[in-house]
């Protein structure tokens, strides 16, 4: 499993590659809300695209649409659910 910031760098980079972001990796926040005038200022097409490529990297599945309005806040929230899914494919230890 990734350190968290290097996931979180993973995770800003994909940004930036998938939705032809017009700033640089280095310059997005953890916390830098992805949608809303406040921030990124994403929309719904986006939004789709960033599901889909954090299914294929990660294999973070978002079906949900109130979910993925919690998770697809920012970089951090992001990084929360895809450690959350490689948490629950590690194998569980006999007893």
């Amino acid at each position: 499993m990734p350190n968290q910031t290097d996931l979180k760098q993973r995770i800003k980079l994909l940004l930036v590659d998938n939705l032809m972001l017009q700033v640089s990796a280095a310059e997005l926040g953890d916390d830098t809300p992805l949608f809303g005038p406040e921030g990124l200022g994403l929309d719904s097409v986006d939004a789709l695209q960033l599901v889909v490529a954090l299914d294929k990297n990660f294999g973070l599945k978002i079906a949900d649409p109130g979910e993925a309005q919690k998770i697809l806040r920012s970089v951090n929230t992001i990084a929360a659910a895809v450690l959350l899914v490689e948490d629950n494919r590690k194998p569980t230890p006999p007893n």
